[in-house]
This record gives structure tokens, C-alpha cells and sequence, in this order.
């Protein structure tokens, strides 16, 4: 099984993502997970997020992570 983990982590009204750890791994993401990622990354403002040489475990964390950000900047903000 090959695992990538990334560190999300926000600085500056951006993520950064960080692997912390990484094994090998020679499969490229699929063309449906480029033109995901490439649209979410967008959406989120975040650009850095799209790299064509990620692998299909990196592309589908930083696609979880896009999502998650999309779905809170979706949500109203909490008011007191």
C-alpha cells in the first residue's frame, strides 16, 4: 500500500502542504483527478495546490482538503 500524508496548514489566508510522510510511488494521478483538483484549486484560490507530477495519493489529499476548505468558506459566518 503506498501512503502520502500531508500536512495541511494555514498561513496567511493559504495552505501550505507539507509531506510528512511519503513511500514511494510511480502512479500518476488520473486525468479526472487533474481536472479536479485544477478546478478546486481555483475555486479555493489556492493554485499551489495543482502540481501535473502528483501522484494519486497526493492528488486525492489535496482534493479532500480543497473540498473541506470550499465547504467552510460555503458556510455563513458565526456570529455572536
Amino acid at each position: 500500500m503506498k501512503l502520502l500524508v500531508l500536512l495541511a496548514i494555514e498561513k496567511a489566508g493559504s495552505t501550505v502542504y507539507t509531506p510528512i510522510m511519503a513511500r514511494k510511488s510511480s502512479t500518476l494521478m488520473t486525468v479526472l483527478q487533474a481536472k479536479e483538483l485544477r478546478r478546486l484549486a481555483l475555486d479555493a484560490y489556492e493554485l499551489e495546490a495543482y502540481s501535473p507530477n502528483l501522484t494519486k495519493a497526493e492528488a486525492e489529499m489535496r482534493i479532500r482538503v480543497l473540498r473541506a476548505k470550499l465547504k467552510l468558506m460555503s458556510e455563513p459566518p458565526h456570529t455572536q
